[in-house]
């Protein structure tokens, strides 16, 4: 599992506002494909593709990152 935290929204438009919330941590479900997209569960509870650039990577434990999973995929 691989977690994210949203860093900025800049220059994704009204959109982000309300789907995406700086410094919040989200899991991404896919890796940074080729085209410098990832994949993240947002604040609708839906997972879309966000431009990488918006994220940080964080790193947990394994064991904080089963936590992390089953708390944000409720």
């Amino acid at each position: 599992m691989k977690f994210l935290v949203c860093v900025s929204r800049e220059g994704y438009g009204d959109f982000s506002t309300s789907d995406l919330t700086l410094g919040r941590l989200y899991e991404a479900t896919a890796p940074e494909d080729e085209h410098g997209t990832v994949r993240v569960i947002d604040d609708s509870g839906e997972d879309y593709l966000y431009p990488a650039k918006l994220f940080e990577a964080v790193e947990v434990q394994t064991s904080t990152a089963e936590r992390l999973h089953d708390m944000l995929t409720v």
